[in-house]
C-alpha cells in the first residue's frame, strides 16, 4: 500500500524536486544519481505526472549547485555540521555523507511525519520537526563545537520579505563565522511565476523577491560566492548533460536566467 500525502499548501511543493530527481535519476545521462528518490515517487500515494516543464530539470541543477557548496565544506571540515533548513524529502545526506559529518534534518511537522515513513535517525544522523521561522533547533545543532554550514533550498522563496529577513538575521547572530547557502530569486522570477507549469498544480506561490543577494548584508550575511544556471561551480558544471550548459549559458544574460541565484554567505 503506498504512503499517503497530508502536506500544507508550502509543504507540498517539496514533491516538485523530489519528482525532478527521479526523473533525473531515470534519465540516460543523470546528474544526481538519486535512486533513492525514485524509490520515493514509486513509494508515495501522488499524482506526480501533474509535474511538467523545465522547473524539473531546474531543481536537479539547483541541487547539484548546493550539493558543490557542501562538497567543498566537507573536503575543508570532514566532521563538520551540515544543517538542512526545510529539508523537505531530501535525500542529500545520503549523497554527501563522508563517514564523519554530523547531519541535521529540520522541517514542519507534516512534512517529518512523512519523512520518517523512509528515513531513520542514526548515530550521525537526527531529524528535528519544527520550523525554519522558529529558534528551538539552534541550540540542538550546535551541540558540538566546530564549523556549522546550514542551507535552505527552495524553502524561504515561499514567505514574506520581513519574516525571511527577520529569521536571517537571527541565524546570523547565532551562527557568527558559519556558513549559509540559500536560493534567491529576483522580480523577473517573481511576476512570471503563473508562466511556469509546475505552479498550476499547487496552491503555493513564492513571495520573498530578492534582486541583489549582496543586500543582505543588512541582515549579517556576507556575501561569498553567488550561482547563476548559467555559471555553476566547473566541477558541478562537468556533471550536467552538453545540452544545459550551452543552452543555459547563451541564456544566461536573460532576466529569467539572471534573476535565480544560489548563493554562498559568511554570517
Amino acid at each position: 500500500m503506498k504512503v499517503p500525502v497530508e502536506l500544507g499548501d508550502v509543504q507540498e511543493t517539496l514533491l516538485i524536486p523530489l519528482y525532478g530527481r527521479a526523473q533525473d535519476a531515470r534519465a540516460h545521462r543523470s546528474v544526481l544519481g538519486d535512486r533513492r528518490a525514485v524509490e520515493l515517487v514509486d513509494a508515495i500515494d501522488y499524482d506526480f505526472r501533474r509535474f511538467r516543464g523545465p522547473a524539473l530539470a531546474g531543481s536537479v541543477l539547483r541541487a547539484s549547485i548546493f550539493d558543490g557548496y557542501i562538497r567543498d565544506f566537507l573536503a575543508e571540515h570532514p566532521d563538520g555540521t551540515v544543517v538542512d533548513l526545510g529539508c523537505g524529502l531530501s535525500t542529500r545526506f545520503d549523497r554527501l555523507d563522508n563517514g564523519d559529518v554530523r547531519w541535521f534534518d529540520l522541517d514542519v511537522p507534516d512534512t517529518m511525519a512523512l519523512r520518517r515513513r523512509f528515513f531513520e535517525d542514526s548515530d550521525r544522523y537526527t531529524m528535528i520537526a519544527g520550523s525554519v521561522f522558529d529558534d528551538g533547533w539552534h541550540d540542538v545543532v550546535a551541540e558540538r563545537p566546530g564549523p556549522v554550514f546550514l542551507l535552505s533550498e527552495a524553502v524561504l522563496l515561499y514567505f514574506p520579505e520581513a519574516e525571511v529577513l527577520d529569521v536571517l538575521g537571527r541565524i546570523a547572530r547565532r551562527f557568527v563565522g558559519d556558513t549559509l547557502a540559500l536560493d534567491t530569486g529576483g522580480a523577473m522570477m517573481m511576476d512570471n511565476q503563473e508562466r511556469n507549469p509546475v505552479f498550476r498544480a499547487v496552491t503555493a506561490r513564492m513571495k520573498w523577491t530578492c534582486d541583489d543577494p549582496g543586500s543582505l548584508a543588512a541582515a549579517g550575511l556576507e556575501l561569498v560566492d553567488s550561482r547563476s544556471f548559467a555559471r555553476p561551480q566547473k566541477t558541478v558544471g562537468a556533471t550536467w548533460p552538453w545540452k544545459y550548459r550551452i543552452l543555459l549559458g547563451a541564456m544566461g544574460f536573460t532576466p529569467m536566467v539572471s534573476a535565480y541565484k544560489v548563493n554562498l554567505f559568511r554570517l
